[in-house]
């Protein structure tokens, strides 16, 4: 799988000075946090789930949660595996299909080694398991339990906790809170590939929703767990792991409003104005800002729980000709040495011991997102995607 992969060979080929790469479930872990881009989350009790499945990654979609959890009732839950169980089955009988990355959302830790044994072999169409409410407390059961299934069924299998309790939202036990959580994922790192922010569950401790026209980071109370979040768990000193945007809830299906006109206009002739606009009118202004507030943030990737936000996602995680260029500059051998260059633009300062961080990360978004035209942007990607 790629992203944009999708999209035909000769309109990547316009879009992209260098392609993102290709990556299997078995590619390296440090690939795979990057790539998990925009991680679309569907109720396990779904009856087509399997066609679903292949539904979305066809449409670009290269990371899935099928969901035992939150998006399900309690009455569901039995339901919800035996559904899992059958359609799992089903997609592992489907040879040659291209299954995105899928992880499952479990409630209990006794769930992971009763699916696993269930699946049989079937389990090789799992990557892993989506961890909630996790503390150090609560979550080091799963993470047990993670591994004891891993070694049963001989296949890897990865952990994504996801952090919502109210003990790391309070601010008298965050610090504790996030300490113990680093203390638990650092011991199986090399079972956890990727942090997930739970911000609804956040919201809900003071009775709060964002509105369309408002981010994560306009509500002080969860901005500030962002913030020590990224603080404590994700350093770019080698101690840190992959923290993902959290979900936006909003949605209004623009793709079909748009295609007709695109269908109409050439490639890279979509006025962009134009098409900024459009998606302003229909609730996207919202989810446009929070993505590139997540990553200003230090955020890679973001929970979805409707297809219209995947393109967005991946068309803002794409890196732009100048950011590869600034990156590749500042991690030049014959700069080792550090020091202050202009940047090839000649519009900012480059210094190459304080950006060097920034620029291993950016390269790493450019292995699996890839590099923008000189002349391409995001309405230009954005427009290619909705086209197909």
């Amino acid at each position: 799988m790629r992203h944009f992969g999708h999209i035909a060979p000769e309109v990547r080929k316009r879009l992209f000075y260098r392609e993102p790469c290709e990556f299997t479930a078995g590619s390296p872990a440090r690939v795979l946090s990057a790539a998990l881009g925009a991680t679309l989350y569907s109720p396990a009790t779904r009856p087509r789930l399997a066609d679903d499945v292949l539904k979305q990654g066809a449409r670009g979609v290269v990371s899935m949660v099928l969901c035992l959890e939150d998006s399900i009732s309690d009455a569901e839950v039995v339901a919800g595996e035996e559904n899992l169980v059958h359609q799992l089955t089903d997609l592992a009988g489907r040879p040659g299909a291209d299954l995105p990355l899928l992880f499952v959302r479990v409630r209990q830790p006794e769930q992971i080694g009763d699916l696993v044994r269930r699946l049989g072999p079937a389990v090789g169409v799992l990557s892993g398991f989506v961890l909630p409410k996790f503390t150090a407390e609560r979550g080091l059961p799963f993470l047990e339990a993670l591994t004891a299934a891993e070694s049963a069924s001989g296949r890897r299998l990865f952990a994504m906790p996801v952090l919502e309790s109210p003990e790391l939202l309070y601010r008298e036990s965050r610090v504790e809170t996030l300490e113990g959580i680093f203390r638990a994922v650092d011991k199986y790192r090399d079972r956890v590939l990727a942090l997930r922010l739970g911000v609804t569950d956040f919201c809900s401790s003071y009775g709060l929703r964002r509105g369309p026209d408002m981010t994560a980071y306009d509500i002080q109370v969860v901005a500030s767990v962002i913030s020590d979040v990224v603080n404590m768990l994700g350093r770019a000193d080698g101690t840190g792991f992959t923290v993902t945007g959290p979900v936006w809830e909003y949605f209004r299906v623009q793709e079909r409003m748009f295609k007709p006109q695109l269908r109409q206009s050439p490639f890279l002739e979509v006025e962009a104005t134009a098409l900024r606009q459009r998606l302003i009118e229909h609730a996207m202004d919202g989810l446009l800002r929070e993505i590139s507030l997540d990553r200003a943030n230090g955020l890679l990737g973001k929970t979805c729980i409707h297809p219209s936000h995947v393109l967005p996602v991946h068309a803002l995680s794409v890196v732009s000709h100048e950011e590869f260029s600034d990156a590749q500059d500042i991690l030049r051998p014959e700069r080792n040495g550090g020091g202050v260059l202009r940047s090839a633009y000649t519009n900012k300062m480059n210094e190459v011991k304080p950006h060097r961080a920034w620029a291993e990360r950016t390269l790493l978004r450019a292995e699996v997102f890839g590099v923008a035209n000189e002349d391409v942007g995001f309405v230009e990607l954005l427009a290619a995607g909705l086209a197909e």
